[in-house]
């Protein structure tokens, strides 16, 4: 009796995992049903693998319309994403252009995915597209770098449209941004189209990054004149100008001893937007305080002397022994030798 007992009790201890079995099997075998939708093979379900033409099944019609549906999905996110991020620093067509490209590889990507669920066999159009891939790419080889350039210009930004850079060589306003190449309009008013993988391998000067910008003036004045003072005027005329900025201060003073006069150097900031405005005006209004104030710009200076008049005069300031015809006798001899050549 106490044996029976026994066996009763252990019974259903026993039996706890065979009734978790089923739940383990159904998902697992629901995994593996998914996964086989997927591939386009049948699934074992008799709703799923119900053949509606030919061999395309209820299930293949059904990943087919969820493939679908992440591709729509997929390509509107992206497409926000990328105008999102481009406004403002690429042309509106370009992103156009670029937003219809990538969706057009978003579909082309989902359909890949979903031709096992329409039991289309690509494998001979990949290989015929590869083989024509490879002969477009070798003859195209300018057009693509010109492309990829275009595309990492866009994501890195060195620069904007509006933007006022200097490169290769020229300087001007980025009209537009493409993908293939770049158009800047030069003060004189040209357009100038660049390709886009000279404007990303090239050194590019953005003008306008910088809040502020210095120029420079290199101003001459006599050794008659007071250096300070010249200074001094210098520097309360130019903050006299709404342009010139306190911070950074303004950079004055004597920089060399030249042959003619005091050179005074003359560094200034302004605003990168008023930057040409300022060096024009303020360069003029400086010349017109120094004037005021009795400083003049010097002339260069060169004295000619020539013949025994000058000779005599020179011997005069020189105070010396030599006769006017010693100094300048050489000259002669000189003369006379090349006249009688």
């Amino acid at each position: 009796m106490a044996e029976t007992d026994i066996l009763a009790t252990q019974a259903p201890a026993a039996a706890v995992p065979a009734a978790d079995a089923p739940a383990s099997v159904s998902s697992s075998s629901l995994i593996g049903e998914l996964g086989k939708l997927f591939d386009g093979g049948l699934t074992g379900n008799v709703i799923l693998d119900f053949k509606l033409i030919g061999d395309f099944t209820i299930g293949n019609l059904l990943a087919v319309i969820l493939i679908t549906i992440l591709v729509i999905v997929a390509s509107r996110v992206v497409s926000r994403l990328l105008r999102r991020g481009l406004s403002g620093k690429v042309d509106a067509k370009n992103i156009d252009g670029l937003v219809k490209l990538v969706c057009w590889i978003i579909f082309f990507i989902g359909l890949l995915i979903a031709s096992p669920q329409l039991h289309i066999d690509l494998s001979g159009l990949l290989v015929a597209g590869g083989v024509v891939g490879v002969a477009v790419g070798f003859a195209s080889q300018n057009t693509l770098s010109n492309f990829i350039a275009g595309i990492l210009l866009m994501i890195e930004r060195p620069i904007g449209i509006g933007d006022e850079i200097n490169i290769a060589d020229s300087e001007g306003y980025v009209e537009s941004i493409s993908l293939l190449s770049t158009k800047i309009k030069t003060y004189d008013g040209d357009i100038l189209r660049i390709p886009n993988s000279t404007v990303f391998s090239a050194n590019i000067t953005n003008l306008v990054t910088n809040v502020a910008r210095r120029f420079t003036y290199s101003i001459d004045i006599r050794y008659t004149d007071d250096a300070d003072t010249a200074v001094k005027i210098i520097r309360e005329t130019a903050l006299q100008n709404p342009y010139i900025l306190t911070e950074p201060a303004p950079s004055i003073y004597v920089n060399e001893l030249g042959a003619h006069g005091i050179n005074i150097l003359v560094k200034l900031w302004s605003p990168s937007q008023y930057w040409w405005d300022a060096k024009i005006e303020v360069l003029w209004t400086l010349f017109k305080a120094l004037r005021k104030g009795g400083i003049d710009i010097p002339f260069n200076q060169l004295t000619l002397w020539y013949g025994e008049d000058d000779a005599a005069k020179l011997q005069n300031n020189l105070d010396t022994d030599k006769s006017a015809a010693e100094i300048i006798g050489h000259k002669k001899e000189e003369r006379m030798l090349y006249e009688k050549q």
